[in-house]
């Protein structure tokens, strides 16, 4: 899979893409990852990618062409072009798991006041939130999409089983996980995690998942979750 990132801030992109899971991703050949810097589409001394709105208004918005030169650059025969907006479509495990079924994203970083609306109705495929809130711009939710993605990838993860055990992806919450020692504090690790029995744990394991969903995220519940 390859996943770039188009935006004016494509060093942000770097320091998080080079460490950690995303970083042995890279190294195992398991994925591409690339930040694009948006100014090297650009054609004026000043680099410039934003002007004001027509009609007035405060802020400023990012212009059409340059992302269009950068999309025609970068976009391959397969990409699939995703623009991170307030008013994309939320994104949930399942679209992760969408997600990484392509084999090349480009996630398009907003900034300013807005984006030319040309470029949603004749330049993406997809415009994705993250929430119900507003961001100075859409490098953080594509670098928290690239995340949830990239771990999906076989081989990503150590472990198939840890992403097959997330919160979400069963419809409900992760179950509860302890680990060493097995009293801090007089706080205990439960006795059925300790005794060896395992459908015994897997029993609890599935109560508790429920019973957190039901007290944390009952609205997963009402979403159709177990």
């Amino acid at each position: 899979m390859k996943i770039q990132i188009l935006t004016i801030f494509p060093e942000v992109c770097r320091a998080v893409l080079r460490e950690g899971i995303l970083k042995r991703a890279q190294e195992k050949r398991l994925v591409e990852l690339e930040a694009a810097d948006l100014r090297d589409w650009t054609t004026d001394r000043h680099r410039s990618t934003d002007d004001a709105p027509y009609g007035g208004g405060p802020g400023m918005v990012m212009t059409i062409e340059p992302i269009d030169k950068a999309l025609a650059s970068l976009r391959s025969p397969e990409a699939r072009v995703i623009f991170l907006s307030p008013q994309g479509r939320r994104f949930s495990h399942k679209i992760a798991e969408e997600l990484a079924r392509e084999s090349h994203l480009i996630f398009l970083c907003g900034h300013y006041e807005g984006v030319d609306e040309r470029v949603s109705d004749h330049l993406v495929d997809d415009e994705i939130s993250i929430g119900d809130y507003v961001l100075t711009s859409g490098v953080l939710p594509a670098l928290v999409i690239t995340d949830a993605v990239v771990r999906l990838i076989p081989g990503v993860l150590g472990d198939i089983q840890s992403a097959q055990q997330d919160s979400f992806v069963s419809g409900q919450l992760d179950h509860p996980h302890y680990t060493r020692p097995e009293n801090y504090r007089g706080w205990e690790v439960p006795g059925v995690l300790l005794s060896g029995n395992h459908a015994a744990i897997g029993k609890w394991r599935s109560e508790q998942a429920a019973e957190a969903t039901r007290r944390k995220r009952p609205d997963l519940l009402s979403d159709g979750g177990t």
